[in-house]
């Protein structure tokens, strides 16, 4: 199987106020300006917004995951609020969990802000695709990205989705040597 050149990307934000309009999505804006600044090689992203609720954003993560999607970012319901379900979902869909993720972007966000604790970030995978909890606010979701984001293209390439090389002044994606 060859692997795809252009790399196919959604932002999914949760959040039930964004849903109805009632609330500017930052995050989606904030991560999509974060990832074309740091990817080289070719993308597609694209951004969706749903309401809280672990079936209903384990249904979206599933879709996705099922459409082929590479790379798939989630933005809100990481907190402890009653309706923040969203690791509960991921749980629902992926196949494999990789909490080094959750443990690495919770120790750079703890530099930042005491209540960074608080935040049940993870990621898992599904199939080709790789799922990525982030925060809601873009300059918490630039800090989790600067933490993960070496790992994410070695790890793109280890379950077969396409390729992703990104701009090592920014973040020097790490490759094992083969041989």
């Amino acid at each position: 199987m060859t692997q795809r050149t252009t790399a196919r990307i959604v932002i999914v934000t949760v959040s039930d106020r964004a849903a109805r309009g009632e609330y500017e999505d930052k995050g989606g804006p904030g991560a999509e300006d974060w990832l074309r600044a740091t990817i080289t090689s070719p993308i597609q992203i694209r951004r969706v917004i749903i309401p809280d609720g672990r079936q209903g954003v384990a249904e979206t993560l599933r879709a996705l995951a099922e459409d082929g999607t590479d790379l798939i970012l989630v933005t809100g319901g990481t907190g402890p609020a009653p309706r923040d379900e969203t690791p509960e979902a991921l749980a629902d869909v992926m196949e494999k969990e990789l909490p080094g993720f959750g443990e690495e972007m919770r120790r750079a966000s703890l530099a930042e802000v005491p209540t960074a604790i608080l935040s049940r970030q993870t990621a898992g995978i599904r199939d080709a695709s790789l799922f990525i909890l982030l925060p809601g606010k873009p300059a918490a979701i630039a800090t989790c990205l600067n933490a993960v984001f070496a790992a994410v293209p070695y790890c793109l390439d280890l379950i077969g989705a396409a390729r992703v090389e990104t701009d090592p002044a920014r973040i020097a994606a790490f490759r094992p040597k083969s041989g």
